[in-house]
């Protein structure tokens, strides 16, 4: 017969047990999570902090969401707030990865780890870890993608292109910047791709705070100056956001209409008007980073954490901030074209069909 005394002893080991078998499950013991997201602006982060919230509460964390308004004084005092509150972890995606070593500082001096999430952090030791895409195949799949809407590879062309990158802030643009060049420059080079304007690197076709409205203003000048009496066949966005303002300006010259064909516009982020936009044949592929998934992986970066473990990654070269190599994990992006989008987004329950509608 067992004693209570007995039984006791036999329940509080259990629990121990099944706390060690699901870590950050029952361990977090209502743990504040900082999590800093840039804007609303795009409905892309905002996917991303209700990922991440629903994973942290699901865990028993207490998830401590805020957005900037792609305001850099904002989010320094959101993260200032959330030390001052006792978040245990930072997961930040920062708006200028080069403004935070301050704040970061105060972080390490307090004990707290810092996951920097999408957005490399930039001039400090004090970010541990990455959560992130593969942002330089990000860019050779926007590229790929131009080569085969053209039909570069079976010896089509000369065609005529022009270059956007994203904010220049954003350590990530100039990872898509280069990735998509890798692909495009022996093409340019061999005459196959023009850029008519003759604006090609990051100092020239950099978009701050990858701002819809400031591509269109671009494409439209570009328009005016260079293409009055040619054809633009294609154009390099690393966005989708950026994307919707250049088919804009293209709209407005009659791209797209009668037979004036639309260019070969690339994008990332599987943004819902995108979708649709390629749908109907506009834009022509999206870059899908499923969101749930990073957020998968940065919850269980705090879970190992909290744990006192060394959280998984998977990449230990390639991201220098300038200080240190930060420690990362990759995960894989998709490319999105008019030929997959419903396996790809519809079938992975990260759309559905009407809202497609």
């Amino acid at each position: 017969m067992i004693t209570r005394q007995t039984f006791l002893k036999l329940a509080l080991a259990a629990s121990m047990l099944v706390g060690f078998a699901v870590p950050g499950a029952l361990a977090a013991g209502g743990d504040l999570i900082g999590v800093a997201m840039p804007t609303k602006s795009s409905q892309r982060w905002i996917d991303d902090g209700n990922n991440i919230v629903k994973l942290l509460a699901a865990k028993g964390y207490k998830p401590d969401l805020q957005y900037a308004d792609d305001d850099i004084p904002n989010q320094l005092a959101q993260i200032e707030n959330m030390l001052t509150k006792g978040a245990k972890v930072l997961v930040i995606a920062s708006i200028d990865g080069t403004t935070l070593s301050d704040v970061l500082s105060k972080a390490k001096d307090s004990g707290v780890k810092v996951i920097a999430y999408d957005r490399l952090i930039k001039g400090t030791p004090n970010v541990d870890y990455y959560a992130t895409f593969d942002n330089f195949q990000v860019g050779v799949q926007q590229a790929s993608s131009i080569v085969d809407g053209l039909g570069l590879k079976d010896g089509k062309g000369p065609f005529n292109i022009e270059l956007f990158g994203g904010s220049p802030d954003d350590n990530n643009a100039y990872f898509f910047y280069d990735g998509a060049l890798s692909v495009l420059q022996p093409y340019i080079d061999a005459k196959k791709l023009v850029v008519r304007s003759g604006q090609t690197g990051m100092d020239k076709v950099s978009t701050l705070r990858w701002d819809p409205a400031t591509a269109q203003a671009r494409m439209d000048n570009l328009l005016s100056a260079y293409y009055g009496n040619a054809k633009l066949d294609a154009v390099l966005s690393p966005y989708d956001g950026i994307s919707i303002g250049i088919i804009s300006s293209l709209k407005g010259v009659g791209y797209g209409s009668g037979s004036l064909k639309m260019p070969v516009v690339s994008g990332q982020d599987a943004e819902l008007q995108s979708i649709k936009s390629i749908i109907a044949g506009e834009q022509y592929s999206t870059i899908f980073k499923d969101t749930r998934e990073l957020a998968k992986v940065t919850v269980a970066m705090i879970d190992a954490i909290v744990s006192g473990k060394q959280p998984e990654v998977n990449d230990t070269k390639t991201y220098n901030n300038g200080k240190k190599v930060v420690p990362a994990y990759l995960l894989k992006p998709v490319i999105v074209t008019k030929a997959n989008w419903k396996p790809a987004l519809v079938d992975t329950g990260y759309y559905t069909l009407d809202q497609l509608k």
